[in-house]
Formats: structure tokens, sequence, C-alpha cells
């Protein structure tokens, strides 16, 4: 026993003061290590997504390898005239809408969690459908009808795991870290689309031509299906959100405001409308362009996308970090800024040379990589909880499918008619609509979920 001058027992008072020390942060301690293991489990679970979804990404015919992958499969099964690749992948864009407002109500009501396995399932049974079904030959026009519906079936799931992946992050993430968290979505969205532009590159690179078109083409959409068995392992294991546990079990259910609701879905659809057409043209249109427009080889433009979006990943955790300091409106204006400033540049940069392609695919993505990091946490921070996931579901889908996927054939149809600045103007127009919507938008980093 230690004992002071003054007679009192040194040792057992500071005994007793860190056994108070260790009582009184018992709780914060496990709820952080609960929290940070629950952040390490949504960047497994979302980023083996996207590796999972690797047949996703190819199914919707976004790059070179991905179309080239559709184009054999619908070689195989000899699609009628009416349906088209380019309508099969339409159709699957166009499901997204829906299954965002179907599984966002049931995401809402039932939880984060029975959706995410959910919309697993369905995008992995739809992959292996489309991986193993029957050529035409053996089965007739039904092989067309079963690849156009498992291309819906992955639409209309991708629209709900999309929203509530989102929503999902958001909610657990630390608020003064919520768009550091939320980078995550995007940088297994950018993951995936490499590693599909990869599988597809390494398949049409390995196999001739006519191996590709008996069997090969069937590698991608297999390895995903069973890539996603992986990703339904972590989520089996998923805890739920406490925001959306908080808000389900409180005595009190507040009414959403309606008119609020609705004018934040017009404006995340507006915010999204610039990102989505921006993403979708410089990681799926550009490098077709530089083949036909330039006379660049198809190899090399291949593999200066998949660099080009490498490049873009990397910087995803640092706008999201920044977001977390300066705010999410400056960094979405500047986007808008920016993208409005060197669209038309770095379009002219693009030629035969595969650098040109590299280095303006390269900055423009590292442009849409800015607001790419923060839907999750702006659209999030937007929406109150009981409402969430469907608000999101429906904005973020519509968005989506109206601007993102429309843009490579809006952007070949402009050039067709020899009107190709028309494309960049349309980008331009679109990303000034971000820039509006955005500074129409309430600054709402830091805020706590509950109070959105």
């Amino acid at each position: 026993m230690l004992v002071c001058p003054s007679g009192v027992d040194v040792s057992s008072s500071v005994l007793r003061f860190l056994t108070q020390q260790l009582r009184r942060h018992r709780r914060t301690i496990g709820s952080r290590w609960r929290r940070l293991s629950a952040g390490r489990q949504a960047l497994l679970t979302l980023a083996h997504l996207r590796v999972g979804h690797t047949y996703a990404q190819l199914a919707a015919g976004s790059g070179v390898g991905i179309t080239t992958a559709f184009r054999y499969v619908s070689e195989a099964v000899e699609l009628p005239a009416a349906l088209t690749p380019s309508l099969a992948d339409a159709v699957g864009f166009l499901m997204r809408p829906l299954g965002g407002i179907v599984f966002g109500r049931v995401a809402d009501r039932h939880g984060r969690k029975f959706v995410l396995v959910t919309t697993m399932l369905m995008m992995a049974g739809g992959s292996l459908v489309i991986g193993l079904m029957p050529t035409y030959a053996s089965l007739g026009s039904w092989a067309s009808l079963i690849l156009l519906l498992a291309r819906m079936t992955q639409g209309f799931a991708h629209g709900g795991e999309s929203a509530t992946a989102n929503t999902y992050v958001a909610e657990i993430a630390p608020s003064e870290r919520r768009g550091l968290w939320g980078s995550i979505v995007f940088v297994a969205i950018f993951g995936g689309s490499a590693i599909a532009f990869s599988v597809g590159g390494v398949v049409t690179s390995v196999l001739s031509d006519d191996e590709v078109a008996q069997w090969g083409w069937r590698i991608p959409f297999v390895l995903g299906a069973f890539l996603a068995l992986a990703a339904l392992y972590l989520r089996r294991g998923m805890d739920e959100s406490e925001v959306f546990s908080d808000e389900r079990s409180g005595a009190e259910v507040r009414p959403s405001p309606k008119g609020q609701v609705a004018r934040s879905i017009l404006l995340v659809i507006l915010m999204t409308s610039g990102i989505t057409a921006a993403h979708y043209t410089w990681t799926s249109y550009v490098s077709t362009y530089a083949i036909t427009q330039k006379g660049m080889e198809a190899g090399v433009a291949y593999w200066c996308s998949v660099g080009a979006q490498c490049v873009a990943l990397v910087t995803l955790p640092l706008w999201g970090r920044l977001s977390d300091r300066v705010g999410r409106r400056p960094m979405m204006i500047t986007f808008a800024v920016l993208m409005i400033a060197l669209q038309i540049p770095l379009t002219g940069l693009i030629g035969s040379p595969g650098w040109t392609l590299l280095v303006a695919s390269s900055v423009a993505l590292t442009v849409v990589a800015i607001p790419g990091a923060l839907p999750s946490a702006t659209m999030s921070e937007n929406f109150p909880t009981r409402v969430r996931t469907q608000a999101i579901g429906f904005a973020y889908s519509v968005s989506v499918a109206v601007f993102g996927g429309s843009a490579p054939y809006l952007n070949q149809l402009f050039i067709e008619l020899g009107a190709a600045r028309l494309s960049s103007f349309s980008i331009m127009l679109l990303c000034a609509f971000t820039g509006i919507a955005c500074y129409l938008m309430r600054e709402t980093k830091g805020i706590h979920l509950k109070d959105a």
C-alpha cells in the first residue's frame, strides 16, 4: 500500500479511478469496436458484391469487352432484329427505377440486410441463367426471351441494391466520416467496372475468336455468379443499421414531410444527372469513340480505359474525406465547374496514340470521382429514415436510367448525325444542372441521420 504524507491511500485511489474510467468508457469502446467491425464488414461486403457483380457490369454492355461479351451472347442465341443487345441492355436500365421503388419500400419496412441479400441472389441467378442458357439452335426463340427476362431481373435487382447499399453504408458510418465511408460504394463500382473490363480482356485475349463465340463468352457470367456466393456469405453476418433499428423501435412514428421529400427527390435527380452522364461517357463510350473515330487499336483503348479507372479509384477516399471537412456542396459545385471547363478540351485530346486516351480519361474520371465519392452521404442526409431507401431508389435509379444509360447511345447518335460537339454540350448542360441542384441544397455534412 502506497500512502502519501496526508495519509491517503494513493494506490487504492488510483485503482478506483481507473476502474471508474474503465466502466465509463466500456460502452463507448464497445460501440466503437462494433462500428469499426461494421465498417470493415460493409467494405468487404460491397467490394465482394462488385467483384461478384462483374456479371452485371458485363451484361450491362459498359465497355469494349463487355459489349463484345454481350454480342457473343446475342449471336449464340440468335436474337431477332427487334431484340438487339442494345434493346436488352436498355430494358435492364429501365427496370432499375422500378426495382429502386419496390425494394426501397421493402428496405424501409423490413430492413436493409434483407434487401441486400435478396437482390444479390436475384442478380447472381440472372448471371447464372445467361452463362448456362441454351442456344437458339436447341431452344429456338425461347432463348431470346430467357435472355431478355434475365436482363430485366438483373436491372430490377440492381435498382434496389444500389439504393440500399448507399443507404446502409451511410447509416453505419460515423457522422464526422460519412463522406469517407460513403466513398466505399463508388470504389466498389469503379473496381467492379475495372474487373469487368479485365475479365473480358483476358477472355478475348487468351481464347481465339471461335472459342469465345462457342463457349468463352459464358466465363464472365458464370464466374460472376460463383463469386456472388462469397458476397452472400459476408452479407449473412451483416448487422442491421442502428439508425433503422432505432427508427423502427421508436414509440412515436413521425410523419415524413411530403413537400420536403418531393423537393429533395427532384434535386437528387438533377444532382445525379451530370454525374452519371459524365461517368458513363468516360467509362463506357470514350474507348469506343477512340477506336471508331480516331483509329486507335482496340486492345490499346481497352487497357487505357482500365488504367484510367484505376487512377480515379485511388482518389475516391481522398475526395470523400475532404467532403467531411469542407462540405458536400462545395465539392459537387467544383465538379460541375471543372467538368464544364474540361469536357471539350479532354475530348479533343483523344487521338490515335494510346496515351491520349489514358491522359484524357484519367483526368476526366478523377474529376468524376469528386462527386462519385459523395452520393451515399449526400442522398442519405437529405431524406428521413422512414422513406430514405425508397426515395433514393427512385431518384437515383431514374437519373441513372435516363441520363446515364442513354449517354453512350446519344453520344453515338450525335456522331452519326455529324454533330459530335452536341455530345459534349449535352454533358456540360447536365453538369450545369448538377451545380444548380447542389447550390439549392442545404449543407448536410456531419448531421445525425435521425435529424435528416
